[in-house]
């Protein structure tokens, strides 16, 4: 008889999961990762390493305090951060990265790395689509205007 060794079992464990399929767990949490403000709070940590909540609020332009705190509660959730409360007066809390969050942080820098070195391109594509598309707009408008006066 064939027993699973510890590594066996937990490859099996690992290969249960597939993001594509709805009800799997994993697409939550690449929701609360690549969600509008997780990858920010992410990175903000893992450039910055540890932080008190007003100072990710300031790092990361636009987000309010209800979602930031949503954000960070989601993350914590999964194990990807750590809030951790200091007993001092006024009490504050510091949020990290946990060794989990550090090496999945490490995947988005190198994701918002690429974006940023690629913008030029995207931003050429954007221009050229939207160029596009006004000048199908155009003959449109055009090809109408002639069918209406044919019609006269």
């Amino acid at each position: 008889m064939n027993e699973m060794t510890p590594e066996d079992e937990r490859r099996a464990h690992l290969l249960a999961f597939d993001v594509f399929e709805k009800n799997c767990p994993s697409r939550a949490v690449l929701e609360h990762l690549t969600g509008r403000w997780g990858v920010l709070v992410m990175a903000g940590l893992r450039k910055r390493g540890p932080a008190r909540f007003n100072h990710l609020r300031r790092r990361i332009d636009g987000v309010s305090e209800k979602m930031l705190a949503q954000t960070l509660q989601a993350l914590e959730r999964d194990g990807f951060v750590t809030r951790e409360v200091l007993a001092v007066m006024p009490p504050k809390v510091n949020y990290s990265l946990t060794p989990l969050g550090e090496s999945t942080a490490d995947h988005l820098l190198a994701l918002i790395a690429h974006i940023e070195r690629e913008m030029p391109a995207v931003l050429d594509e954007r221009n050229e689509r939207n160029e596009r598309n006004e000048r199908n707009e155009r003959n449109e408008r055009n090809a109408e205007k002639a069918g209406e006066a044919a019609a006269r």
